[in-house]
This record gives C-alpha cells, sequence and structure tokens, in this order.
C-alpha cells in the first residue's frame, strides 16, 4: 500500500521530570518524588505518535552531540522515523525541559531550546524537496519561528497540508495563519490567538470563528476530558471525548495530535480522526512520561473496538 507521506517539524527534548504535591508557589521549596529523565519535546512527541500510530512520516530536526541526544536519535529510528532530515549538531546541548507533574496529574514545564535553535529556515532548506512532495506537514512553537513560517509558505505553495499545533502558547502573525489549513490550539492557546477565554461551547464557537476569518478552513479546539470543538468552514460541534483515569497529561496533545493526522492520512473523516486522536490521548494519560505513555495503533484500535461495542 503506497502510504501518504507525513512530515513534523519540531522539537527535540529531553525531560527531567519530577512528581510534587502541589505546583510551588514563588520562593517556596518542594519535596519531590520519582524524579526520571525521559525523550520529550512537542516536535519529537506527535514524530513518534505518528511513527507508533502507523505513518509514513519523516522528522525535521536536531539533536546535540551529547550522549543523550545520540541516543534519542537512535530510539527516534526504533519508532519507524525516517531520521535523515535529525541532525547531530556538535558543540550543542540536546533541547532539555523541566516539568513538575502535581497529584491531579497536570503539568508545568520551562524548557531550554539547545540544538533545537539550529533548525533555522537555512537548515529547513536542505529538505526544501521533501516538504514540496509531502502530503502533510505537522509543526508546533518550539523551534524558531521563521522556520515555522517558511515551512508553512513553502508547503502551502505545494497543497501541501499544513497542520499547526500553537504550543506553546504565543501569539502568531496573520501571515502564518493564512498559511495554515488545520490549526488544534488547546483552551489557553486559542485565548493568545483569538482573546477570547473558553468556558462555554459558545466561547469555543466565537473562538473558532476569529481563526477562520484568518484564513484556516479547520480549527480543532481541545478541551481536555471534555473533548474537542471542531470547526469546518465556520460549522462546529464538540466532539466528546473518552474518560479516564489519568495519571499524568504530559504528551497527550502530542499524542493527539500525531493520531489526528495519521487518521486524517488513512482517509477517515474529520470527527473520526479526532474520536481516534480522542483515544490516542486517553491512552496516554493512563501512563506516565512523554514518549513512554504512546500508545501503539494496535492499542488504539482496540481500544476504539471497545467503546465502540459499549455506544
Amino acid at each position: 500500500m503506497n502510504r501518504k507521506k507525513l512530515i513534523v517539524l519540531g522539537s527535540v527534548n529531553v525531560d527531567h521530570i519530577l512528581n510534587v504535591p502541589e505546583f510551588p508557589k514563588p520562593g517556596q521549596t518542594l519535596t519531590g518524588s520519582n524524579y526520571q529523565i525521559s525523550y520529550g519535546g512537542k516536535g519529537a512527541n506527535q514524530a513518534v505518535a505518528a511513527g507508533r500510530l502507523d505513518a509514513n512520516i519523516q522528522f525535521i530536526a536536531a539533536v546535540g552531540a551529547d550522549e543523550l541526544g545520540k541516543k534519542f536519535h537512535q530510539q527516534l529510528k526504533n519508532d519507524q522515523i525516517d531520521t535523515s532530515s535529525v541532525a547531530i549538531v556538535p558543540e550543542v546541548n540536546t533541547g532539555v525541559a523541566l516539568i513538575l507533574v502535581n497529584h491531579q496529574g497536570e503539568n508545568q514545564i520551562a524548557i531550554c531550546a539547545g540544538a533545537n535553535a539550529t533548525v533555522t529556515p537555512n537548515y529547513l532548506q536542505q529538505f526544501k524537496e521533501d516538504v514540496q512532495h509531502a502530503d502533510a506537514i505537522l509543526m508546533q512553537l518550539e523551534t524558531p519561528m521563521a522556520t515555522v513560517e517558511e515551512a508553512a509558505r513553502l508547503a502551502k505553495q505545494h497543497n501541501t497540508l499544513v497542520i499547526l499545533n500553537p504550543a506553546p502558547a504565543q501569539k502568531l502573525s496573520d501571515d502564518l495563519l493564512k498559511h495554515v489549513d488545520i490549526i488544534t490550539p488547546n483552551e489557553t492557546e486559542a485565548e493568545y490567538l483569538t482573546g477570547i477565554k473558553i468556558i462555554t461551547d459558545a466561547d469555543a464557537e466565537s473562538a473558532a470563528l476569529i481563526l477562520h476569518n484568518k484564513g484556516i478552513q479547520t480549527v480543532i479546539i481541545t478541551l481536555g476530558s471534555k473533548g474537542a470543538w471542531v470547526s469546518y468552514a465556520g460549522k462546529g460541534k464538540l466532539v466528546a471525548g473518552f474518560t479516564v483515569k489519568a495519571i499524568d497529561t504530559i504528551g497527550a496533545g502530542d499524542t493527539f495530535n500525531g493520531m489526528l493526522v495519521t487518521a486524517l492520512l488513512e482517509g477517515k473523516s474529520l470527527d473520526l480522526a479526532v474520536k481516534y486522536a480522542h483515544a490516542a490521548g486517553a491512552l496516554s494519560v493512563t501512563k506516565s512520561g512523554a514518549q513512554t505513555s504512546i500508545p501503539t495503533r494496535k492499542q488504539v484500535d482496540e481500544f476504539m473496538q471497545l467503546h465502540n461495542k459499549r455506544e
């Protein structure tokens, strides 16, 4: 079978994770537990999710030449990812994320770009033809903004579907947004982009319409366990999620995005693709860590079959 080609452009981070009873206040020191180091970065998480979930995936990224970076590079290959466009950069550290997880499974994250900062527009030019011939490109905002903007323009010019997960939350130019086909913010990110605090479905609808007016055809606002507001060409509705017992939410949004794009490239309808993405995200929160919690496609298919029987 000739599977459609997905490119993920994004970050690679080594996650340092610590569980805390609650998030510390300014000046407060708390004793944590279960310290662990694991592989993460929004780009790598989404690439690994797509790879494990059976996408035909190429990753454009960079790691440092440190020991963890080299091991990370090999692990990406193990997850069925084409790493020919993942650079190992000498004399630069791999990106780092410091993550606190509270008892409710919520997280706070601070990052240091490291090698991610070397994924510049000039670096992207080496893989220009790959982007031009891909069926879709999925991006986030942990690599230089100029690179994200250039990739979006390049993809749009050649009818490559552009999916943007606008995280971490920040303001984005109208020039970038007009080159985006599908955008997948959470509530916080949607508020940054539209100024609307999302509490009700009506709020989500209003925020989606603002993003549609900037030229984006499909807006998917993720709402945690509630589901997602899915709006296509100005018409939206809530697509419910699945209720599971969460251990932590690290990487859940990235798993959602990886599954969403994989399902769309398989030809699934938008609503069904979102359902599959919900299933993958739900499975991910039942385990700790980012990439350690990403399910396989077999697990997602079994989860969907089980819940279809219940409905």
